[in-house]
């Protein structure tokens, strides 16, 4: 559901769980059991640091869509489109870095596309929130141990094989308690993982 230009999203449908991912292989796991649980109109905000595993997350996401192949960090195009190998809805993938808030990324045109597809914004927190009433926030952050980098906020094309730690918020009706419930359950058998805690509205 999209909103008027301005408006700010409903929030008092919040609930949230994390766990700790312990390499790429798992990142690829949560990020293909994301995308089947994924469907037309859902907003998705992605945050993390170099090597933090967003460009792994987002692809492996789409494999779970199951939408064309390629998928790397739109960095100089800021969006782009990767249609249904299938009957699903294709995946629409921004990068936010570059854009300064709603003006800019209102020149994208993507509540054109916002219904029909699954919209994943890297960089997107304070930008995009106004595009829908409900949303994923999903921040990757390297864990303590990891090896430091020149520039923790660069993106990188090497994405380290290293844990992390993995945070979802689900904000909106979307994202009632069953569809939460079913989605966190998704997300945890196909990691093999037990949640660090427990959601709360």
């Amino acid at each position: 559901m999209s909103k008027e230009p301005g408006a700010k999203p409903v929030n008092e449908h919040i609930k949230e769980f994390s766990c700790q991912l312990a390499d790429l292989t798992v990142t690829e796991a949560l990020g293909e059991a994301l995308g089947k649980q994924l469907r037309p109109g859902d907003l998705v905000i992605l945050t993390g640091a170099l090597g933090a595993g967003k460009t792994t997350l987002t692809q492996s996401l789409g494999l779970g869509l199951n939408v064309r192949e390629g998928i790397i960090s739109p960095t100089f195009v800021l969006a782009r489109q990767h249609p249904s190998l299938g009957d699903g809805p294709a995946l629409i993938h921004v990068d936010a870095y570059r854009l300064n808030g709603e003006h800019d990324v209102d020149t994208l045109d993507l509540e054109s596309t916002l219904a029909d597809s699954v919209t994943v914004v890297e960089w997107g927190l304070g930008k995009v929130e106004h595009l829908s009433d409900s949303r994923l926030e999903i921040q990757l952050d390297r864990e303590i141990w990891a090896a430091p980098s020149s520039n923790p906020w660069e993106e990188s094309d090497e994405e380290l094989d290293e844990p992390r730690q993995f945070t979802l918020k689900a904000i909106g009706p979307r994202w009632d308690e069953e569809n939460f419930t079913e989605l966190k359950n998704a997300l945890l058998q196909a990691t093999g993982l037990q949640h660090s805690g427990e959601p709360h509205a």
